[in-house]
């Protein structure tokens, strides 16, 4: 029973493996045709191109050279290779801001409380002086946004949603006037 098991295994193992390589080649076969008919399409543009420039006046040497398929793939793999690599950098970039954006933010709260604390925990001052520093460290929190984290204010939204109100509100005057221009 169990030689049976071990030879079915080998045999799965020996169609993965040859599945995998007829899906590879199948692939590399229709990868080859899409690209020979793209370079195909680039070299009559190519050559449209260069008897259009000719007939307007303009004397052009474009290249002899060809596009070939292997040429098309060659560009097209670093065209893929550098796009995946600017999306790992942006993506490394968003990460150390908002990293930095969140410690930041525990900075503040954390410098608020401390002050917070520090101005409760005096006994030595009146109750006056305690209510204006309790005022100061308001406004400083207030200016300095720390009880947002990261979000802007529902008053923010606001304005902006109302600014944009108004954007398509003007635009709908102009396509008004516009239409009636027409009639």
């Amino acid at each position: 029973m169990q030689q049976v098991r071990d030879t079915l295994a080998d045999l799965a193992e020996q169609g993965t493996t040859y599945l995998g390589r007829l899906v590879q080649k199948a692939f590399s076969q229709v990868l080859a045709v899409v690209a020979g008919s793209v370079a195909g399409a680039l070299n009559v543009l190519l050559h449209y191109v260069s008897q259009l420039l000719q007939a307007s006046g303009i004397q052009v040497s474009l290249p002899t050279n060809k596009v070939t398929p292997e040429g098309l793939i060659f560009v097209i793999q670093w065209v893929l290779a550098a796009l995946i690599c600017y999306w790992l950098i942006s993506l490394a970039f968003r990460l150390v801001a908002s990293t930095l954006m969140c410690a930041l933010w525990f900075l503040k709260v954390g410098v608020a409380l401390t002050c917070f604390v520090l101005i409760l925990s005096d006994y030595n001052v009146g109750t006056e002086a305690m209510a204006i520093r309790l005022a100061v460290l308001l406004c400083v929190c207030v200016l300095l946004n720390v009880g947002t984290r990261g979000s802007s204010s529902a008053a923010n939204q606001t304005a902006r949603l109302e600014k944009q109100v108004k954007i398509l509100e003007r635009r709908l005057r102009e396509m008004e006037r516009w239409t009636r221009t027409e009639e």
